[in-house]
């Protein structure tokens, strides 16, 4: 595995270092922009979009140096695989252009905020080739590899230091995208969605999905994160001293307790209460030892991941 420095730092690290909200979220809710099937990378062919996009992270990236936290800056690129070329209306060539693009935009984003003080990871943010809500039992992982392969190639040789793969629904398809990764020698990361009941949405308990990977990447991965659930749905999941929570090394949370069928039906963003959120990452910064990014997903913003910060600041993550 090729590992830069900036992942070394990013491991060593005694606090967790901060990563963004819902960025798709708070474009569509916030900003009012259409994101055809809620692709943000689409957005960056306009000068609205991009000056969207910088003060977007800019929030974020400031909010890092005043809480004294590294910072990883993820790639627009959630929904910029092949799998997702032909319903976006683009080759496939195209859409693996906008993974070079997005990494073009994050080193110059890098360029002008990283310090001594504030280091900065660039991370290459991978999808699910389906939905990210609802199972796909029916990807083998080769097929996931070959799916995720091309991706994950253009987003190494464009300057991402780590991939990670966020809001995954089955162990098969993350499975193959950490043998992708290993296959192009590149760190990766594996975020699962999880359901209220603290599951993945095949059912199956996120300590077992995180053992059926390891088990068949020699535990390739970085680490695990936990995406896209609220605190109050996967608490009880990470309670105790089972030895699968030492591979979580990030959460990033849903602001609303709704379910995921019930935030698909909402027509309003559920924003939560970013005090209470920030809060209830107390408890779950003592129960997972190795954590290494704390940010969000749908709903948040960077209130949210400020209350986060502050109710974080100790040294945990040794």
């Amino acid at each position: 595995m090729t590992q830069s420095p900036h992942i070394t730092d990013l491991l060593s690290s005694e606090q967790p270092y901060l990563t963004d909200g819902g960025f798709e979220t708070t474009l569509v809710f916030y900003e009012g922009f259409d994101l055809p099937e809620f692709a943000a990378f689409t957005i960056m062919d306009t000068d609205e979009g991009r000056d969207a996009t910088e003060r977007y992270f800019t929030r974020y990236v400031e909010l890092a140096k005043s809480r004294g936290r590294g910072y990883v800056l993820d790639t627009n690129t959630w929904r910029a695989g092949i799998a997702w070329a032909e319903p976006l209306g683009l080759s496939k060539e195209e859409i693996l252009e906008a993974n070079r693009q997005s990494c073009i935009w994050a080193r110059g984003f890098r360029a002008k905020w990283e310090s001594r003080a504030l280091p900065i990871v660039i991370n290459g943010v991978v999808g699910p080739a389906g939905d990210a809500y609802i199972a796909d039992t029916d990807m083998s992982v080769g097929r996931a590899a070959d799916i995720h392969l091309p991706q994950i190639s253009r987003l190494a040789e464009s300057g991402a230091d780590m991939v990670s793969a966020i809001t995954l629904t089955n162990s098969a398809e993350a499975t193959g995208i950490v043998r992708a990764a290993r296959r192009v020698g590149i760190p990766v990361v594996i975020s699962f969605t999880l359901e209220t009941d603290g599951y993945l949405p095949t059912g199956q308990s996120l300590g077992e999905a995180i053992a059926e990977v390891d088990a068949a990447t020699d535990g390739y991965a970085l680490y695990f994160m936990i995406n896209c659930a609220h605190p109050d749905h996967f608490a009880e999941t990470v309670n105790g001293s089972k030895d699968w929570l030492q591979r979580i090394g990030g959460v990033r949370a849903n602001a609303s307790r709704m379910s995921h069928a019930e935030l698909d039906e909402s027509e309003v963003l559920d924003d939560g209460d970013p005090a209470e959120f920030g809060q209830l990452h107390k408890a779950l910064v003592a129960q997972l030892p190795n954590l290494k990014v704390l940010g969000g997903c749908c709903g948040t913003d960077h209130r949210h991941v400020a209350f986060v910060a502050d109710h974080t600041s100790h040294s945990h993550a040794a």
